[in-house]
């Protein structure tokens, strides 16, 4: 019988986890994690957690949430989900000031450079913007809906990124891909140009980020893939600049007879805001890898990699502030099986970013003691959910993430009768009350 490709993404909800998430206000003025339905934030600069508080009238998540991320001046945050609610909040102070449905789970989100408009990609591979004009402090916005502008058709955009210059929004997706496109000046009118696509990737495009400087204002964008490679690209021509084999680096590419298993994949990408070095976490790797980023020879190297001695730490999610000094790393899961707990988190932080980028061959970045994170045993209590947690707990958390998101990303081989029959049970080919 004929094999036929899934294009909807769609698998069992009884065995869906999401990896935990960490964000970075971008002074450092707090961090939020978010784990399962759970969003948590400390007050870094307060010294204390953050009670959150919904003046939007929407319901707080109720399922796991996929995307979170601070706006470039740290005002707004956004968060989002498998409970197809996009919760726009406020950070100063922390409320929620608008909640947003979307028809679709919400697989990644960004905030425009000016804060006025917020966009999300749901898993059919749609982008949708949702304007932020009239918002006053002290009000609330109600009423507000997201408006179409862009699609990758029929697949799970993975990642959502706008240019440092603001001009473009960058979308990268399941089936290999990177589309910049132009960001347009009247958004809701839908955004049209195209100007250009990376390709190169061989797998699944998992994460985004740019880098710097200011001899390149405009920066250049780097990816990392599920064929465990970092890509640097020009986005104005979407010409491959390099290309940094991290899984073969780390010794953690093996000829095993499972393709599946052979290539880890690149989970996240954190750059420092000079463009010198860019953190790269991997599945199966315990710590983080620094990659030496030069933008005048446009190429990217080994530089160091920094691990996590005692206990296995896979991160999940990486962060950083514009001060680069530290980088903020978290590794857990959601509805995780046969724990007490579901929902897990572990925090992490490595100093010295600043000067490591700065004198790469001395200096040696150091991953903090939890006494000696910001915050301290106060802030692991509000992010973790618990200061200390079975080590064992993580090794099954990393194992479990990788195949969720390798059973999310790549796609699935059904026979026609089988496929079939899936279209006829989605609910976008339900008739709508």
């Amino acid at each position: 019988m004929d094999e036929t490709t899934v294009e909807e993404g769609d698998h069992s909800r009884d065995t869906e986890v999401a990896p935990a998430l960490v964000a970075v206000h971008p002074t450092q003025r707090s961090v939020a994690v978010a784990v399962g339905s759970d969003l948590r934030v400390f007050d870094l600069q307060g010294g204390c957690s953050v009670s959150l508080v919904d003046d939007s009238g929407g319901p707080l998540h109720k399922d796991s949430i996929r995307a979170i991320c601070y706006g470039a001046k740290g005002k707004r945050f956004v968060s989002a989900g498998d409970d197809k609610l996009v919760k726009i909040w406020n950070t100063d102070p922390w409320r929620c000031i608008c909640t947003v449905s979307s028809e679709k789970r919400v697989s990644a989100v960004a905030i425009s450079n000016d804060a006025l408009f917020v966009c999300f990609a749901d898993k059919f591979g749609v982008v949708w913007v949702v304007d932020l004009d009239g918002f006053h402090e002290n009000q609330a916005l109600v009423n507000k809906k997201a408006v179409p502008i862009l699609a990758h058709y029929c697949s799970i955009i993975t990642s959502l990124e706008f240019s440092p210059d603001g001009q473009f929004i960058v979308s990268a997706d399941r089936d290999f891909k990177i589309r910049v496109t132009v960001f347009p000046k009247t958004p809701l009118d839908g955004a049209h140009e195209i100007q250009s696509c990376c390709l190169g990737h061989t797998e699944f495009v998992s994460c985004l980020a740019f880098v710097c400087s200011p001899d390149y204002p405009r920066g250049f964008l780097v990816s990392g893939s599920g064929d465990s490679t970092v890509r640097l690209w020009d986005i104005t021509s979407g010409s491959l600049l390099d290309t940094c084999e991290v899984g073969a680096e780390a010794g953690l590419v093996q000829s095993n007879g499972r393709e599946d298993e052979c290539y880890p994949a690149v989970t996240d990408l954190c750059a420092t805001p000079d463009g010198s070095l860019v953190a790269v976490a991997i599945q199966s790797l315990s710590g983080v890898m620094l990659l030496s980023c030069n933008l005048s020879a446009k190429t990217l190297s080994i530089a160091k990699v920094v691990s996590i001695m005692g206990e296995v730490f896979i991160p999940t999610s990486l962060g950083t502030s514009s001060s680069a000094e530290l980088l903020w790393m978290v590794t857990g899961v959601s509805n995780l099986n046969g724990f007490d707990s579901a929902s897990l988190a572990r925090v992490r932080v490595v100093s010295g970013l600043s000067k490591a980028s700065a004198n790469s061959v001395e200096y040696e970045p150091v991953v903090l003691e939890d006494k000696e994170i910001p915050g301290g045993v106060q802030l692991l209590e509000k992010l973790q959910g618990n200061v200390s947690i079975q080590k064992e707990v993580f090794l099954a958390a990393a194992e479990t993430v990788q195949t969720a998101m390798r059973s999310l990303l790549i796609k699935k081989q059904y026979s026609a009768e089988k496929r079939e029959f899936r279209k006829r049970g989605r609910n976008d080919k339900k008739t709508k009350q």
